[in-house]
């Protein structure tokens, strides 16, 4: 089995204590590990694979308690470099009634994007790994250098590349600045994972249809188009296989879609997913794959924050079976 390598921000988020209240007007937080990339790794890893988070912290509590976090989940920690230059990332988040949330980030810079391609290194990746990146990290600076060397290296060695977007736009000087990052780096990526939200503002494509076939340029071989609890629709160039959500009672949707992706990524690896093979990985395990991946997203909107909320592998499985 290849492993998973997620390249990206690690940061804390703190969690509101009462929902349905401006962020102005929340009184308490609950600190939580959190950050898309290491949302995915620790999915991963507690799905049974093997995972390990890149990125930069800082030499500060905040980074020991992020390290800690992520080592007692199973996410390798040996590639994640420490600085003096700058503090571990902040999120704030407030939640409304229907587990939606709203984000004030500190960092600027955060010691993430410190991270420089001189890093990553060419060992570190083989035929079969699986590197996954998102968007927020792709602001100029460093860390973008790091990612383009680190899908160049995983390319090189036959592996696959897997983008979230994940749009977060109070991070960027502009929306544009935004979307055309993002259509720089989509040519770049075998897999693309994008919601119903994100479609027609990084496409610029009001139809559905349209917009995603527009996703299929440069490297891309698969796109998965998700629908929050509707489900998610995969689509290769020749084939589209729709899939079902699960109904569950939502506490936090914070990390759905990193454990939905997370739970995607772990079925590709245990199926011995490389370059040459994706396409008819999916072909052939869809069904098995997209279930998987919709389950893990569901139960993780049923507690609060996200790596504290992934299920375990033997979770997913039952709460598939008594559905």
């Amino acid at each position: 089995m290849g492993r998973l390598f997620s390249i990206g921000e690690v940061l804390i988020d703190f969690i509101p204590m009462q929902k349905g209240k401006a962020l102005k007007d929340v009184q308490s937080f609950k600190r939580a590990p959190g950050g898309a990339p290491a949302n995915v790794a620790a999915a991963v890893a507690r799905f049974g694979a093997e995972s390990a988070m890149i990125t930069k912290l800082g030499m500060d509590a905040f980074s020991d308690f992020l390290i800690e976090e992520l080592q007692k989940i199973g996410v390798k920690t040996d590639k994640i470099k420490r600085t003096k230059e700058a503090n571990t990332g902040l999120a704030f988040v407030s939640l409304r009634e229907d587990g939606e949330r709203d984000f004030s980030f500190y960092r600027n810079p955060s010691a993430d994007l410190l991270l420089s391609e001189d890093e990553i290194e060419e060992s570190w990746f083989a035929k079969g790994d699986i590197l996954h990146f998102c968007s927020v990290d792709l602001v100029e600076s460093p860390m973008k250098k790091a990612h383009e060397k680190a899908i160049r290296l995983v390319k090189e060695n036959g592996g696959i590349i897997s983008f979230d977007p994940n749009v977060r736009l109070p991070l960027w000087n502009s929306a544009e600045k935004c979307r055309q990052t993002i259509l720089e780096f989509i040519p770049k990526a075998h897999i693309i994972k994008i919601s119903d939200e994100e479609l027609a503002f990084i496409t610029g494509i009001t139809n559905e249809k349209e917009a995603i076939e527009n996703l299929f340029t440069g490297d891309v071989k698969a796109v998965i188009y998700t629908k929050g609890a509707n489900g998610a629709d995969l689509y290769t160039k020749n084939a589209k296989y729709e899939s079902t959500g699960f109904k569950v009672e939502v506490q936090d949707t914070t990390g759905a879609g990193d454990a939905f992706i997370g739970g995607f990524l772990y079925k590709l690896l245990e199926k011995g997913v490389n370059h040459d093979n994706l396409i008819d990985v999916l072909n052939e395990h869809h069904q098995e794959i997209l279930t998987f991946a919709n389950a893990s997203g569901a139960i993780t909107t049923t507690g609060k924050g996200a790596i504290s909320s992934l299920p375990t592998k033997e979770e997913i499985l039952n709460f598939i079976s008594c559905k």
